[in-house]
């Protein structure tokens, strides 16, 4: 079922989404060649206590996953492009590494993610995470009550396209509330003007992630980190939004940090 929030429900949404939003970026300045997988999840966890938030990942243990996540933030490195488990890895000079995030700040739910090169980036390492970051714009620019679902979708695989990406379907968007997962799923690839109408109230997260040259995934042997079949590096993107009478709301826009 299809959940709408109210207005005001909209505005207790709010704080979780600041808060996602402030944690990845401050991740995102601190971490540096050399920096530990398991210190960026420690720093995450502090700053979880720290606010009186809960993680949304640390027990997960869907059946997709190998028993519970056990950690507060995916980490995903090069050829990881989703469910990063942190682990004892030193990050080296030209990693691409994504972090996805979710926690819930009184009862609310805010999801997102960010890609980034540790160190020297390489310009197809570059060109892969700004595809990401457009589609993300582009599957935005469509969440307008009166649309609907496969607009988001189709803009986004658009997207994808015009870059030469492959898409896949197993993983993609959700609706977001109380819980982290809910419904609708938001594929990143679909039909214009198909799908559930977009109506004021609901919440969805928006995540858009290709492999530069797969859209077949492997596991890895942890259980949860998801590969690029081919070895193919990977990128995401990703925010939570709502939509209005109006403009959406981008819960966890970090512009108001980066200006």
């Amino acid at each position: 079922m299809i959940e709408l929030r109210t207005p005001s429900e909209l505005e207790e949404m709010r704080a979780a989404g600041r808060f996602v939003a402030e944690v990845l970026h401050t991740l995102q300045q601190e971490t540096k060649v050399g920096t530990n997988l398991l210190e960026i999840d420690a720093r995450a966890h502090e700053m979880i206590r720290a606010r009186g938030a809960e993680s949304c990942y640390i027990d997960y243990a869907p059946s997709f996953g190998s028993g519970p996540f056990g950690y507060v933030i995916c980490t995903s490195v090069n050829e990881a492009v989703l469910h990063g488990r942190p682990k004892d890895y030193t990050l080296q000079d030209g990693d691409l590494l994504t972090l996805d995030f979710a926690v819930s700040v009184d009862g609310w739910v805010s999801d997102s993610a960010v890609s980034f090169v540790v160190g020297t980036p390489r310009e197809e390492d570059l060109r892969l995470i700004r595809a990401t970051e457009e589609a993300l714009e582009a599957g935005i620019a469509e969440a307008y009550a009166g649309k609907r679902l496969g607009d988001i979708s189709h803009a986004i695989g658009e997207v994808a396209k015009a870059y030469g990406y492959p898409v896949n379907v197993e993983y993609g968007g959700h609706g977001v509330g109380r819980t982290m997962h809910e419904f609708p799923p938001v594929p990143n690839r679909g039909r214009a003007k198909r799908g559930p109408v977009l109506e004021p109230g609901l919440v969805i997260a928006v995540e858009p992630w290709f492999n530069a040259t797969t859209n077949k995934l492997t596991k890895d042997t942890d259980g949860w980190t998801l590969l690029g079949a081919d070895g193919s590096r990977g990128a995401h993107s990703e925010h939570t939004i709502a939509i209005t009478e109006g403009e959406p709301i981008i819960f966890t826009d970090r512009s108001f940090l980066e200006a």
